[in-house]
């Protein structure tokens, strides 16, 4: 029997058991990776000689544009690789590809043999694909669709590679092309869920996005947590959305987030709310084994480092000629109730609840008291620090005066932006 028969003899069961694999992978809630890595694995063993598999999707991620994945035979996991929005497409080597050649033509599948008489290099990755060893190129496309337009609609590209003598055979050409359609199909759900838990996380946060994902999604639904508040707010917005052009207000406004909402997700916390230009974050004290301590900890060095950021942000202002920016910052330890609140048509996960408002009126204070961070005695109990009291205090809507604390060095160490955001 010919290589071409064994391969067809073998292929058809084989390959049918790795398309219902596919399937019920995707309905038990797979990923991308593991869809990719074992789709590989079971083509190797019916005999496909595959060496070489990439596989890329556009997603909808406040970082990527799309998702590169490639498979190595012999290899422990997946080289996976983000293209930032707005670089994607433009890059050379993307429009250099095959991948950019097929959707701009429409053509759904691409041939290429690397070496021997048949050999074309028409592409650049083809030569070094060629270099290192490859015989054989497959290439292919499968849109989504949907109502979206053209440029926006999602796919999968998928090349598959061999380095075999005399490339694939046409059987396993057959095999791969009958195996295609499958994988689309499990990749289109599985990139769904997965878009779907990115936009939950970009909007709500991780913890609040899992709530919802796992179904709670009706008024009311939630449950009262222990955990360290943190409310900061920009000083003098009012008067900067007043007088700057709406383009560099948002820019200031984004600044400012970035130096605390990015300071707080550095350091484990979560962000919750964006209520104009203040945040609500938390740093739960529950389940995943976190301590009053270790949660305060978290906070005040977000706070610091927020601190450490702004001084860079300043730095690059005074250079520009304009003014520096401040904010204060409240950090409370309390109950609140972590849930779904608004009206049923338009729901918010947020927190809720005395000590929600506490953190609220006790950044307030900064403005009076003239200092950036100041925390509850509740959070100070927490953290052996030199803290300074600034004496008991009526807060707005709060029955009793509590004492007010802030870090006695107040001064925080200086964090370069570039470096900070490298988590």
């Amino acid at each position: 029997m010919t290589r071409q028969d064994t391969s067809i003899g073998i292929g058809g069961g084989l390959i049918d058991a790795v398309a219902d694999w596919l399937v019920s992978e995707a309905l038990e809630g797979s990923t991308v990776e593991t869809l990719l890595e074992g789709c590989c694995a079971r083509l190797r063993a019916a005999g496909i000689p595959l060496w070489r598999t990439s596989l890329s999707f556009r997603t909808l991620h406040p970082l990527f544009a799309s998702i590169t994945l490639i498979w190595r035979r012999g290899r422990v996991g997946l080289e996976q690789t983000g293209h930032e929005h707005r670089t994607a497409e433009l890059s050379e080597a993307w429009q250099r590809s095959p991948f950019f050649h097929m959707l701009n033509t429409g053509i759904p599948f691409l041939r290429r043999h690397l070496t021997g008489p048949e050999a074309l290099l028409d592409f650049p990755v083809l030569q070094d694909l060629r270099d290192q060893g490859g015989t054989d190129y497959l290439a292919y496309a499968v849109e989504f669709g949907g109502s979206h337009p053209p440029e926006l609609r999602s796919g999968i590209v998928v090349s598959w590679t061999c380095d075999r003598p005399g490339g694939f055979s046409e059987s396993d050409v057959q095999a791969l092309l009958r195996v295609q359609r499958r994988l689309a199909v499990a990749c289109k759900v599985t990139i769904g869920e997965q878009v779907t838990g990115n936009i939950l996380t970009a909007y709500l946060g991780p913890d609040a996005g899992r709530h919802v994902q796992a179904g709670q999604i009706k008024l009311g639904d939630g449950e009262t947590i222990y955990a360290v508040i943190w409310f900061s707010d920009l000083r003098n917005s009012t008067g900067m959305a007043d007088t700057l052009p709406g383009e560099d207000y948002l820019k200031v406004i984004n600044d400012y987030f970035d130096c605390t909402a990015g300071a707080v997700l550095a350091n484990k916390g979560e962000v919750l709310r964006f209520i104009g230009d203040a945040v609500l974050a938390i740093f739960p004290i529950r389940r995943s084994g976190n301590t009053p301590k270790r949660a305060c900890a978290q906070a005040l060095a977000a706070a610091r480092e927020a601190e450490g950021r702004l001084a860079d942000l300043n730095e690059t202002r005074a250079e520009a000629g304009k003014r520096p920016l401040n904010f204060g910052v409240g950090l409370h330890l309390g109950d609140v109730m972590f849930g779904n609140i608004g009206v049923p048509e338009r729901l918010e996960f947020s927190v809720i609840g005395p000590a929600a408002n506490e953190v609220a009126r006790l950044e307030d204070l900064t403005k009076t008291l003239g200092r950036r961070v100041l925390v509850s005695g509740e959070f100070a109990r927490h953290l052996t620090l030199d803290w300074e009291s600034l004496g008991r205090h009526d807060l707005r809507g709060v029955g009793d005066p509590i004492e007010v604390f802030a870090p006695r060095q107040a001064k925080a160490p200086r964090v370069k932006a570039a470096a900070s955001r490298a988590r």
